[in-house]
């Protein structure tokens, strides 16, 4: 019997995926890239201190285009076109969050984000722009703290004024998290010394994502901090965002190459609105067969794993155990989210009677 893994390569060749064709780049790059800061000194310095405000989207999308052009130059093993870093997936998840809605005011107190305000203002209420702050700012923090943004330039975020509960330096962050600023900063020093390896490209490539996903999960997990923004959306939408959540478990452990051409493949089903109370996938009339299906498969492997107290993931994390196994786990993840006809249970059979390496 072949590896249950294997039977990727035949529901490749046998599936057909279809997605609909989101806008989730601008010429290529995400939305708003040109708009951009592409350099520091492009960013609000305030005596001497740098001062980006995260509150603001253009500022907040700058981060991660220093944060890009920073690391590239340690990227060669990732491929040789200019969106092959996997940090690619992070922009690109804060401009859908944009266009989506996710970043504006839940409360509808203020108009902040909202169409007829200023789309470009990121709510503190949202839980979405919370989440994201641990992907955006941390690692924003770690790296300047590296030395990889040049001559060591003291950086601090600016926040709205009653706002308390988020960590604005390196060291605010540090204490208050210090396991997601480890791993961040293991992520950047990882990256350095990989550059200097005699290893293969593979390896080097394979090495580097799973630094990169210990620091994408220690950020997943640092945001239990942003859990009572969640009483602000309807339960339809806390229940797809608890299921996002969970789904980066599976594609953390399969090391995901999580480069432009990958992670537009993987955003675009994702659902173009906010859900309201009621939207019950596969059955939401405005959303398309390509987004229900993905809420629909989200909810599965959330509830399926809560059901077996966790074993699916935990099987699934000890299966992609070997860089051949993560690649077949990649191949299989995109069967599961990207092929509407994927049964469901054809995942609970592979990963349950997988037996690692």
């Amino acid at each position: 019997m072949p590896h249950p893994l294997a039977l990727c390569a035949l529901l490749v060749a046998a599936a057909t995926v279809a997605v609909d064709s989101a806008v989730l780049t601008e010429n290529g790059l995400p939305i708003l890239w040109s708009q951009t800061a592409g350099q520091l000194t492009d960013l609000p310095i305030q005596d001497g201190v740098l001062m980006s405000n995260p509150w603001h989207y253009l500022h907040r999308m700058s981060l991660f285009r220093l944060l890009i052009a920073a690391t590239d130059p340690y990227m060669g093993s990732m491929g040789p076109g200019p969106t092959d870093s996997p940090i690619w997936g992070l922009p690109l998840q804060l401009g859908w969050e944009l266009t989506s809605g996710r970043l504006a005011d839940p409360t509808g107190a203020s108009s902040c984000g909202a169409e007829t305000g200023d789309r470009m203002c990121i709510s503190t209420h949202s839980w979405w722009a919370c989440v994201n702050y641990y992907f955006s700012v941390i690692p924003f923090l770690s790296a300047a703290q590296q030395g990889l943004l040049g001559d060591s330039v003291p950086v601090q975020m600016q926040i709205p004024e009653g706002v308390t509960d988020y960590c604005t330096t390196y060291a605010d962050c540090a204490t208050l998290f210090p396991d997601l600023i480890t791993k961040w900063d293991a992520f950047y020093q990882g990256l350095k010394a990989a550059n200097l390896s005699d290893a293969s490209d593979l390896e080097k490539r394979d090495h580097i994502l799973g630094l990169y996903w210990e620091a994408h999960q220690a950020s997943m997990a640092a945001t239990a901090a942003c859990s009572a923004r969640q009483s602000y959306y309807s339960s339809s939408e806390v229940s797809f965002a608890n299921s996002w959540q969970s789904s980066a478990d599976f594609v953390a452990a399969v090391y995901f190459h999580s480069n432009i051409e990958r992670s537009v493949m993987f955003m675009t089903p994702l659902p173009g609105r906010v859900l309201k109370e009621g939207d019950q996938a596969p059955n939401i009339a405005d959303l398309s067969t390509e987004e229900n299906n993905t809420l629909r498969i989200f909810a599965w492997m959330r509830s399926t794993n809560t059901m077996l107290g966790g074993t699916l993931v935990n099987i699934w994390r000890r299966t992609m155990c070997s860089i051949a196994t993560r690649e077949k786990g990649r191949v299989l993840l995109e069967q599961i989210l990207l092929n509407p006809g994927f049964a469901p249970r054809t995942l609970l059979s592979i990963v349950t009677s997988a037996t690692g390496c």
